[in-house]
């Protein structure tokens, strides 16, 4: 019996200190009330120091931890108080105090404290404004977070005896705070690699960027548990951010410092030597800007695009050395001192494999060009990459339109002169054999479309040369004809049947009816100044339309035919079911505003020049304003003129033009005539290319400065006229070129009437045509001719508004220089009939064709009678003038320059004939 009382003493005694050493869970009581045996918290919440009975006090567990009551597990401090997990002890009332016989590793500058929820703490300790109680050493508390909110769970801690209080609380110092952090500046050890708990982050180094800011780009917060490895990933995270220069990530026990060096702010960027490529072009392509963080990287990825730019505008020895000036506050100067060099041009271009067509003529192909001495105004003789890209393009698609199906180029290589001043390019090429068109078939899987109707849209015949752009044009004409015939579906294909031995293509065309695709949205970037609707009522779809490539193909040349872009691209992509497309329309806005100086010489107008300044964009509208001014030894003008190409948001251009002409026409008809007036105009399409303009003048015209020795034809006339005037003109314009065109035709008739108003009655009518046709490349054959009448409503035609002919319209004949004439004063009269007829011939004279030079010959004919005066010194013969003769055309840069000489084969001897013409041109 005794040693059964033994034995249970002793399993008591080891009950006793497993309990000691393990007294079961810790409970957060819902209190106020500090009971006997319990430690309060600083926010009133007390922890047990005695085992808890079976069932906890009232209230054990909070729903949710407050700030500063997270249990964790206490350690034993040398005077046997529980500490928090910074480090402080804590007392029986909750008051954070210096333990009597314990220092804590408290830093001076940040971390350590425990949190309080406001206010003072029970120990009378002065908090900061977040609620954080201030620890004796008068840093601010940052264990744990103010509000942060922990699972709840039960921790165990080890039974304590009755605490001895120091007494006095150390009382809160300001300038405690404030403190450099004794880490600062120095490196450590990150410890052996395992994970452990963090208690406490410190952060120094910083002095723009919060502390806050840099611990989100880490993604480590207190408490967690952490390892080497997740160290490195927040230290790559950090100098991924490219705010740092140099950053140090270490553990101190249960403490991370962070110590960054934060990249200095640029203050200003400055280019120096730079002249062929400007400050606002090197500004728009690089990265870096003022108040911009500075980063090696930026630098070196800006250095490269700066050369690059250079090496495109063929400067490939430009050199660029980016300069640092450090400045106060972590601020820099950044200067790029650049040395531009000279350009580097293309010495020789030289083709290997070209058997059919030599190597002077396939330089007339590509864009790049060898060096010479006048090619000063043009670029293309530097190399440029993208540029050698599109030329393989150009010659690729050469050859395809001369039959040579099998073509390519094998390599395009330039090779750069040690002396970076020159290149050498060669094209290898395979030109294969050239085929002709065999068989040609069209085959209709649409029972609606006929065969024998659809092979009338194929572009080549049978034994003609192939050619790939004919392939591309039938396929448009057979998608055309099915959309006439409501299949906006149309699929069409190709098969070709290459025939080595005869070296012959058999092509098949396939029709069938494809997949039905609606549009589902329009898209439209790069406008940053064209209003959107200015794209889009150019467009032939809209939403919700079948799609059809022969409308997108159209609208794309019809906005870029609107003169205000540099680049259209039109893609469509698909949308968001199998039957919907997105079409993306992508444009790069050019300078629309124009102010333009002009000079020059005619040797029937003398010196002249002009002047304007238009704006083909007004506002963003598509709006054209243009006020111009023109002088000459002959005529001085002014005009202003406004254009709204959609009137209301209709497809109505509508404009006004004013103006005032002056006209010395003493030389001709012995007096100087004046017209003052303005003219309204509305012009829309009918139908294709079919447009038709209306318009109405008014306009007063007067004769001054009459000649003593004036034709009586003449003065006995009204020489005052007001003019009010309806007038239409139908316009058919299939010119590949409005300017300079080499293939295509022109039809056009213009009828006026005049008598709505004013003393002038008449009605007029004029016809014009043109065909031009190219002959060979660069040989361009064009005639075109005019007539016209004019009739006299109740009254004589005034010779204001009689027709001249003579001069660019006649040439071998002076302005006026043919029609009726006062054979007693020399006065040409004009003639109320006339028609002329001009046949030319445009070809190269041996000259590279980027000069723009270009010879020519021509023969005129035409005629100019009727006058509603009689007498016996007037003359009116309606015989038929000619003239042949030959000349030559520059394109110059500086303008057009035209120069020939004619002569008169068939005439009278009232006729007035000239043999040279020379006019000069320039704007600038």
């Amino acid at each position: 019996m005794l040693r059964v009382l033994q034995s249970l003493v002793v399993c008591l005694c080891l009950l006793g200190v497993a309990h000691a050493a393990f007294p079961g869970n810790l409970w957060a009581a819902d209190t106020t009330e500090i009971a006997e045996g319990y430690a309060a918290t600083p926010s009133g919440y007390y922890l047990p120091a005695t085992p808890l009975p079976s069932t906890a006090p009232a209230g054990t567990r909070a729903v949710a931890p407050q700030s500063g009551d997270l249990s964790v597990p206490a350690a034993t401090t040398p005077s046997g108080y529980a500490v928090t997990p910074s480090g402080y002890a804590t007392t029986p009332a909750g008051a954070a105090r210096t333990p009597s016989a314990y220092t804590p590793g408290a830093y001076t500058g940040q971390g350590g404290g425990y949190a309080a929820t406001g206010g003072s703490t029970p120990g009378g300790y002065a908090t900061t404004p977040s609620g954080y109680a201030v620890t004796p050493s008068g840093a601010v508390g940052s264990y744990p977070r103010a509000g942060a909110v922990r699972p709840l769970f039960p921790e165990t801690a080890p039974r304590q005896p009755a605490p001895v209080l120091s007494g006095v609380p150390t009382p809160y110092d300001t300038a405690g705070a404030k403190k450099k952090n004794k880490f600062e500046g120095f490196s450590f050890d990150g410890g052996d690699g395992k994970p452990g708990d963090v208690f406490d982050i410190i952060v120094v180094g910083n002095q723009r960027i919060e502390a806050s800011t840099i611990l989100s780009y880490m993604d480590i917060e207190i408490g967690d548990s952490i390892s080497q490895s997740r160290l490195n990933q927040a230290l790559k995270t950090l100098y991924g951010t490219g705010l740092f220069s140099d950053v140090n990530i270490v553990r101190d026990g249960d403490t991370l410092v962070v110590q960054v060096s934060e990249n200095p702010i640029i203050n200003r960027l400055v280019f120096e030597g730079n002249d062929d490529i400007s400050d606002e072009t090197l500004e728009s392509e690089i990265q870096l800007r003022p108040r911009v963080v500075y980063t090696r990287s930026k630098v070196q990825n800006d250095t490269k695009r700066i050369l690059e730019l250079y090496r495109r505008s063929g400067r490939f020895a430009a050199k660029v050395d980016p300069k640092v000036i450090k400045l106060p506050e972590n601020r820099v100067n950044l200067v790029f001192e650049i040395r531009e060099g000279g350009v580097t041009r293309v010495e020789r271009i030289n083709f290997i494999g070209n058997r059919r067509f030599s190597g002077s003529t396939l330089q007339g192909v590509i864009l790049t060009k060898e060096k010479r001495w006048y090619r000063f105004f043009s670029s293309d003789d530097t190399y440029d990459p993208d540029r050698l890209t599109f030329d393989r393009e150009l010659l690729r698609r050469y050859y395809l339109k001369n039959g040579y199906a099998d073509f390519r180029v094998v390599s395009a290589v330039a090779e750069l002169a040690p002396t970076k001043d020159s290149f050498i390019i060669t094209f290898t090429l395979e030109e294969g054999n050239r085929y002709r068109v065999g068989a040609v078939e069209v085959t209709s899987l649409i029972s609606e479309l006929e065969d024998k109707n659809l092979i009338a849209e194929v572009a080549s015949e049978p034994g003609d040369w192939y050619d790939a752009e004919d392939l591309e044009e039938t396929i448009n004409n057979l998608t055309d004809y099915a959309g006439q015939f409501g299949y906006a579906f149309v699929d069409v294909r190709t098969r070709v049947k290459r025939d080595r031995e005869k070296h012959a293509l058999d092509i098949n065309y396939i029709v069938n009816e494809g997949p039905r695709v609606y549009v589902e949205e329009i898209n439209i970037f790069g406008n940053k100044r064209t209003l959107d609707k200015v794209i889009r009522r150019e467009f032939k779809l809209v939403e919700g339309d079948a799609f059809n490539t022969a409308k997108l193909r159209r609208s794309q040349q019809l906005v870029r035919s609107l003169g205000i872009f540099e680049r259209v691209e039109v893609t469509n992509t698909p949308g968001s079911g199998p039957d919907r497309t997105v079409i993306n329309v992508e444009v790069a806005e050019r300078a629309t505003g124009e102010l333009s100086i002009g000079a020059g010489f005619s040797s029937t107008d003398g010196p002249l020049g002009t002047s304007s300044i238009r704006e083909r964009n007004l506002l963003g509208r598509g709006q054209d304003l243009k006020l111009a001014f023109s002088i000459s030894g002959k005529t001085q003008e002014i005009d202003l003129s406004f254009t709204e190409p959609y009137f209301l948001d209709r497809n109505l251009a509508a404009g006004f033009d004013i103006f005032r002409i002056t006209k010395d026409l003493q030389t001709e008809s012995g007096f100087d005539e004046e017209s003052i007036g303005f003219i309204l105009r509305a012009g829309y399409r009918v139908i294709g290319d079919l447009r038709q303009t209306w318009n109405y003048t008014l306009r007063r015209d007067e004769l001054t400065d009459l000649s003593a020795t004036i034709s009586r034809f003449i003065s006995d006339r009204r020489r005052d006229t007001t003019t009010s005037s309806v007038a239409q003109t139908l316009t058919y314009d299939q010119r590949n070129d409005r300017v300079d065109p080499s293939d295509g035709y022109l039809l056009q008739l213009t009828t006026a009437y005049a008598g709505l108003g004013g003393n002038v009655n008449f009605f007029s009518t004029v016809g014009t045509a043109a065909v031009y046709y190219p002959i060979a490349p660069q040989w361009v054959g064009s005639i075109g001719g005019r007539v016209g009448k004019i009739i006299g409503l109740g009254e004589d035609v005034s010779i204001a508004d009689r027709f001249f002919v003579g001069g660019d319209n006649l040439r071998g004949f002076e302005n006026s220089g043919i029609g009726p004439r006062d054979i007693s004063t020399e006065d040409a009269l004009g003639g109320n009939e006339f028609f002329t007829l001009q046949a030319e011939l445009a070809f190269p004279i041996g000259l590279p064709k980027e000069l723009g030079i270009t010879g020519n010959v021509f023969s005129d004919i035409g005629t100019l009678t009727g006058i509603d005066d009689s007498g016996s010194s007037l003359v009116d013969k309606d015989s038929i003038r000619a003239s042949v003769g030959a000349g030559f055309a520059w394109r110059s840069p500086f303008g057009p320059v035209r120069l020939y000489v004619a002569h008169a084969v068939l005439k009278e001897d009232f006729d007035e004939t000239e043999v040279f013409r020379f006019s000069f041109g320039t704007r600038f």
